[in-house]
């Protein structure tokens, strides 16, 4: 049984300033690929610059971006804008994220003191599979990775997808992501693809001692989401609000279909 994390005060710090952006005239010209242009690794080194451009640094990252096809996870619809910096629909009311605010997240677990002194996430906690796409980063960033996903449609696409390119450290759970995945823990880094009011408790009793959590999370207004990190010390949980983000509600238990 996990134990219940340490009764002791959250301190919450405010980011002074984002990211300053860069002017999008220095941004590379979007490629527009077709057919099987979508294979080609120059299609993701043109995604690759265009987030570099934007400010992201972190080489494990753009290393990762740069070997997953993202169209591989796009319906077949949309694979046209696979590569464009943009969310898009993968069915029952969820999207695969812009690939600039993925690599802002993955970098935020990067700078967590567990993944600096291991140059790596460790083992990984994902909150909301979707259709696999992070996940399949993550595989590339971690030791091991827990990919929950609450939609048991989802949770089959994202095998399903994930199949050419999976590897043996990803474990895909269909579960209730907000009681997160207490077999596998403690997690030395936590992400979210879904916000809500607050960070549940689980996620909290499941990140090690110097461990790092990235999520969305709704303001206290409720009209609007922002990233939030929380490090876990040995004496407590700190709290940083970052640039504001919009994800898709964060919701309990679990969606099969078939069952119904």
């Amino acid at each position: 049984m996990t134990k219940p994390p340490p009764r002791f005060p959250l301190a919450l710090e405010r980011v002074a300033a984002p990211r300053v952006a860069t002017a999008p005239a220095a941004r590379p010209a979007p490629a527009a690929p077709t057919g099987h242009g979508l294979d080609s690794a120059g299609v993701r080194a043109r995604m690759v610059a265009r987030l570099r451009a934007d400010g992201v640094r972190h080489p494990a990252v753009l290393a990762a971006f740069g070997e997953i096809p993202r169209h591989l996870f796009v319906d077949s619809a949309l694979v046209a804008q696979a590569y464009e910096d943009t969310s898009l629909p993968i069915g029952h009311g969820q999207t695969i994220s812009k690939p600039s605010v993925v690599a802002r997240m993955l970098e935020l677990l990067f700078a967590g003191a567990n993944a600096s002194e291991r140059a790596s996430l460790g083992r990984t906690l994902e909150i909301g599979t979707g259709c696999g796409y992070q996940a399949a980063l993550l595989c590339l960033l971690s030791r091991n990775v827990v990919s929950l996903e609450r939609l048991r449609p989802l949770h089959d696409k994202a095998r399903d997808l994930l199949a050419p390119v999976r590897r043996d450290n990803l474990r895909l759970v269909y579960g209730d992501g907000r009681l997160g995945h207490a077999p596998n823990a403690p997690y030395d880094t936590i992400v979210a693809a879904a916000g809500g009011e607050e960070i549940p408790p689980a996620w909290l009793e499941q990140l090690a001692i110097g461990g790092r959590l990235v999520a969305p999370l709704q303001d206290a207004v409720g009209t609007g989401q922002a990233l939030i990190v929380v490090d876990r010390t040995e004496r407590e949980f700190i709290r940083t609000l970052h640039e504001s983000v919009r994800f898709v509600p964060l919701k309990s238990g679990v969606s099969d279909p078939r069952q119904t």
